[in-house]
Order: C-alpha cells, then structure tokens, then sequence
C-alpha cells in the first residue's frame, strides 16, 4: 500500500498545525502572532490605498472586539452571527468570538431577509456583526422575531447618523467596551484562549439548501486544523504566500483556506476594495494564491471570450494561434508525455507574446496556487485556464466532512477531482472511502462529521455504521483519482432506461460565453434530454451590436432569432461529446435571469432543480408537446419583497434527432464492499 509523504522544506510551516497543544483556532493565532508579530498579516483597499496590518495589530484589534463582546454578555458555546464582505473586520469578528470560546455563523450578504431569519433562529444567533446599512436594516427588520439576539455591531456607519436602536451600536464602541475590560481583567482573553478545546465548535456552517432548508454543519477546531493540515501536506505552500480572500465564509472552504490555513502557514490575506473591484485588485496584489468557485472560473473564462470577440482580426489571430499551442503542450505535460524541442520552442514564443500579458491582465501571472471547489466544473474550463498556463486545481469535499481530494503534484487528469489528501503522520485518522453499488462515495475517518446543529434526525440520516453517505455519484480512474459525477438524488434516467448526469451537460453548456446558466430536464416519463437556458446577456449583447441587431430588453434579446440560432449552435458543439441518448434535443431560452433572490439559485449559484421545474412547469409541458412557441407568464420578486409578472411570447427550439446507436453509459457500478484509504 502506498502512502503520501508530506512535503519537508522550507515552504512547509506544519510544526504549528500538528502541535498537539495547538488544537483551537485561537491558539494558532496566538502561537502565529508570537512569532510574525511585525509581519505583515492582513491587507485591504480603502480609498486607493492598501492598508497594511500586521500580525500585533490584528492581534491587538481581536482582544478588543473579543472583550468588547463579552462585555455585551456572549458567553462560552454562544452564537455570533457575522455578514459582510470579505474584509478584515469580518475576519477579526470572527476570530474574536472564537477567542471566548463562541461559536460563529456567516451569512452571504446577498440574502434576503426572509432567508437570514432561518439561520439566525437556527443557530441561535445572541449578536449580529454587520457590515453596512443594508445588514443592519434586515437584521433590525428581524429583531422583534430574533428572542435570544441581544446585540447588533456594524463596522461601516456610512448614512446611519440618525439611526437610534437599543440593541446598535459602532464597531469602535464595541473595542471600546474592551479596551475598557481588558485593563480591569488583564488576564481574562488569554484565560479564555487557554480553556478552548480542540472538540468545542467553531463554525456552524449551513448547506447550500438546494432541495430544502439549510442545514447547519458544525465545524469543530480540530475539524478545520485537521482539514487544512491535510490541504498543507498536499500543497507546496510557502510562508506569506499572497493570498486573495474573495469567496464568502458562509462557504466552508473559505473557513478551512481563508481563516484557518492562513494561519498556520502563514498567508499575507488579502481583500478586495470592494466586488466590482475584485479583478483590479487580485492583478494589483499579483495574487500567489486563490480559491474561486467553479462559476467565477467560468466567468473569467467568458470575459476573455467576449474580450476577443472585441478584438481586431490579427489580435484574435495571434490569441487564438497563442491558445493552440498552450493546449497541445501544456495538457501533455499534465499527463507526464515527452514535449519535442520544437513544440517548447513554439510554447516559449507563445507565451512571451500572448498567454503571459493574457494571464496578467486577469491577474493570474504569480498565480502558483489556483483552486476550484464547491461545484462541478467542464474539463474545458480546466483546458482554458492549463492552456494559458494557469495550473487550476480541482478540490472536492463536503461542507459535512471537509475536504477530500486535490489536484496534486505536476501531473494529474483535469478531467477529475483529484486524489485522495493525505493524513499527516500523528495528526487526524487516514481517509478511507467506499463506493455503494448506486454508485455513491461514502466516507469516514479524516476530519470527520461532526452532525446538524440541532437536528439529530437529520445527522442519523446521513451515517450508516460509521461511514459517513456524501450522496454523490462518482467513479474512479486507474490512476485512482476521482471522477464526479453528479448529486444521487439528481441522476438521471429517460423512459428507455438510459441513465444520464445532468450537472455533466450543464457545466459542458456553461463553458460557452453565451450560456451563464443551465438547468437540464428529461426523466423516466421523457423522451429525450431537454434544457433550459440562462443566456449570458452581456456576451450576447456584444455579439449582438456587432451583427447590427437591434433589442430592448432580457427577454427581447434571448428570444431573438439570430441569438436562437446561435445557442443551437453552441448546443450542438456539446452535445457532440455526449452519448446519443443524452444529447440535448430541444431548449428554451428564459425569458428573465435567474436569480438567488427568487430562491432559483444558491448563493454559491447552485441550481434549485425542484423549485425551478415547479415554476417553470409550463416551460417544460411545452417543450416535450413540441409546441414551437407559447405565451409565459412568469413571477418575479424584487429585492425590496415587490411581486410582479413577466410576461412574453417564448420559443421552443429543436435539434437534430440523435444518431441511432448509443454509447454505453459510463457511469461507473463498484459494489459497496470496494472499500480505499486516502492514504493508497
């Protein structure tokens, strides 16, 4: 049995996360602090200037927030709710609360008020940090329905001097209150470090809630230590890599790489001016290191795909020419194949004239570290980036049990999630793994799952005997890296038997520029593959004014004749990779963008299926009695809790029937007695 050996050297800083003394967060930042004291730790645009705060000073700025709360009565095993975006104060409110033993739950900025009311009264949140006005108007629109809430602290009071509530106040009143504390009891905030356990909470972090409520995960310390320790022995990470802080830390990656690995290897962690600004800011910062979800990889892929539609006809000559060679090359090497001298050659001029100014541009030039997660991707986003040589990496986990498999080493299949992490020696059990004959990876050891907060019902579902059921479909290559597939739940099968993974054609479909988002449709009482698309607006407008193709509005353009004629032929590019019996035969463009707000997507913009093939029923009858076009009525929610219609003339467009013959399904059947460790 083989067995990773973790990396030694001097990118390594393992000693902290593996000391058996330091198993909370706060012990690691007190241990880093000890040591980077002058060094730089934190950065943030404000006003054109990137503000620097050291190791002492975020210390220093934690012990007062810390204090600053117990004084406001949060105690040990409480709840503080933090919302904002990615900045140094929500990461500082965060630490703080952790310091005096509180657990912490984020919540994305972006939800509603409806949707923040079920994790602040699930998690029995007693103090909201907030970031602006617009967090404090939900929150104290909640208030009177939040019993146990007793404080709400905003960092940025910006339009709110006539704001007056009982339960407000500043984020500098807050240190205030713990200045103050701290000199009558000097020694309570490293007392309070001190008692922290390994085993205490840390984290509630909540599902994305795809096909129901949110659930709350807990997160132990030693859950997220253990964690990014596994990440440390995989990566070659060296100290103060320039990271860029983007993705939320309502999502448990940004916990595990953001809060925690930041620590122990260090990071120098670095936010974003403010979200319009993030592509600015990650070329300023010549970003080292970043985690982005699959649909924001996507995303810079689309924007270099509309910046040339732009471009002259040599530049888009030179780029495409600059591209060719970056996939011939670049894809061997991955796949450990000798590259001729000649190929170097033309690789080494390609990149001095293209993919390098290419890669700046997007701010990806130092980017030694890029990571996906949190979705499946299209292997072709993969191909983009490694053509232009950007060495994305997949990493795949669970918000239940953290993360599982990487990209590792120089040479790995772009068309997986990776390997297995390996156990550090001495620190947390091997990974072991099995795959159901449904064909769903079950798992135990590692970080393990800690269960639902406050739902032990709905933590008994997801064990059996110890082995921990992810409810994902996957495969394994020879190489034993693991091959997504899709949701159990989600998978697949038409009226002839053929079984087929929705998420596959629907990351293919969103590779294309003019595709922002698809949801796939067909099971046993359908025919044939269908889809409904979300088509890119921006992209398409420009394809659009170049073609002299007039329209007003969304709707306008989606069902326009020339842009339908296009999206078929974006759809039969896919479906040319695609078994017969899993080509998508017809499509509706949507007349209106999907939206988090109307509960259609995630925040992390994962599709709500149910929901969406409730609301779009007439959509789907549509298609499959093969009308060519009907008249929609859709509901549509403003932000502000409006409810209004939309309503449009919708066309229903046909491929080509599929070639006789299918290809043999290549979903992979192991019975459940195939049992691995991450470790082999």
């Amino acid at each position: 049995m083989n067995r990773h050996q973790p990396p030694s050297g001097p990118w390594s800083e393992l000693d902290a996360m593996t000391d058996a003394d330091i198993d909370t967060i706060p012990k690691l930042l007190k241990h880093q602090e000890s040591r980077f004291a002058e060094r730089v730790f934190h950065r943030k645009k404000q006003l054109g200037i990137w503000q620097r705060y050291s190791w002492r000073e975020v210390y220093d700025q934690v012990r007062a927030i810390a204090m600053g709360m117990a004084e406001l009565g949060v105690r040990r095993g409480e709840t503080v709710a933090v919302v904002g975006e990615n900045g140094p104060r929500l990461f500082w409110s965060q630490y703080a609360a952790q310091c005096i033993g509180a657990k912490v739950v984020f919540l994305y900025p972006d939800l509603t008020a409806a949707q923040m009311e079920h994790i602040l009264t699930d998690s029995e949140a007693v103090a909201v940090v907030c970031e602006d006005q617009e967090q404090v108007d939900k929150t104290l629109e909640l208030e009177p329905r939040l019993g146990m809430m007793h404080s709400i602290i905003c960092w940025n009071n910006r339009g709110m001097w006539k704001y007056s509530h009982p339960k407000l106040m500043t984020f500098e009143q807050l240190q205030a209150k713990g200045r103050s504390r701290s000199e009558q009891f000097p020694d309570e905030f490293d007392r309070a470090i001190a008692v922290g356990n390994g085993d205490d909470i840390a984290v509630i972090s909540y599902t994305s809630g795809t096909t129901s409520l949110p659930l709350g995960c807990i997160l132990t310390h030693r859950h997220l230590i253990e964690t990014s320790a596994q990440i440390l022995s995989a990566l070659r990470a060296k100290p103060f890599t320039k990271y860029f802080s983007y993705i939320s830390p309502a999502w448990a990656t940004e916990q595990i790489v953001g809060l925690t690995l930041a620590l122990g290897v260090p990071f120098v962690v670095n936010f974003p001016e403010e979200p319009e600004a993030v592509q600015e800011n990650i070329r300023e910062v010549g970003t080292e290191a970043l985690m982005l979800s699959p649909r924001q990889w996507e995303s810079l892929a689309a924007l270099v795909a509309a910046k040339m539609m732009n471009a002259g006809r040599i530049r888009r000559a030179c780029y495409e020419t600059a591209m060719s060679v970056g996939r011939r090359v670049n894809p061997a090497l991955l796949n450990g194949e000798h590259v001729g001298l000649w190929w170097r050659f033309m690789y080494a001029v390609a990149n001095t004239a293209v993919l390098q100014h290419l890669r700046d541009n997007l701010g990806l030039q130092s980017a030694g570290i890029a990571l996906s997660g949190g979705a499946g991707t299209s292997p072709e986003v993969f191909r983009f980036f490694h053509a232009m040589g950007v060495p994305l990496r997949n990493i795949y986990g669970t918000t239940e049990v953290g993360l599982l498999t990487l990209h590792q080493g120089h040479a790995f299949d772009i068309q997986t999630v990776g390997s297995w992490l390996p156990a550090r020696p001495g620190h947390g059990t091997p990974l072991q793994y099995r795959i159901s004959e449904s064909g769903e990876l079950q798992v135990r050891g590692g970080a393990g799952f800690g269960g639902y907060y406050r739902n032990p019902e709905a933590s008994a579902m997801k064990v059996d005997d110890g082995w921990y059921l992810t409810g994902d479909v996957v495969r394994l290559t020879e190489r034993g890296e693991l091959i997504y597939l899709d949701r159990l739940e989600d998978m697949r099968q038409l009226a002839d038997g053929h079984q087929y993974s929705p998420q596959f054609i629907e990351n293919s479909l969103r590779f294309s520029p003019f595709i922002k988002n698809a949801i796939t449709l067909g099971d046993t009482d359908k025919p044939f593959v269908a889809a409904l698309i979300n088509v890119d607006s921006n992209t398409l407008g420009r394809w659009a004014e170049q073609r002299g193709i007039g329209y007003t509005s969304f709707t306008d353009l989606s069902q326009n004749p020339a842009i339908r004629d296009l999206l078929r032929q974006e759809l039969r590019a896919v479906n040319d990779l695609l078994p017969a019996g899993s080509r998508v035969l017809s499509f509706i463009n949507l007349p209106k963008e999907l939206d988090p707000d109307e509960d259609e997507l995630t925040r992390s913009r994962k599709l709500r299926r149910k929901h969406l093939e409730q609301k779009y029923s007439n959509f789907i009858d549509a298609i499959y009695a093969r009308a060519q076009e009907f008249s929609a009525t859709v509901p549509i929610r403003y932000q502000d809790g409006r409810i209004g219609v939309l309503n449009a003339t919708v066309h229903v467009n046909e491929l080509d029937s599929p070639v006789t013959g299918r290809i043999a399904n290549s979903t992979h059947k192991a019975g459940a007695d195939l049992v691995g460790t991450g470790n082999e």
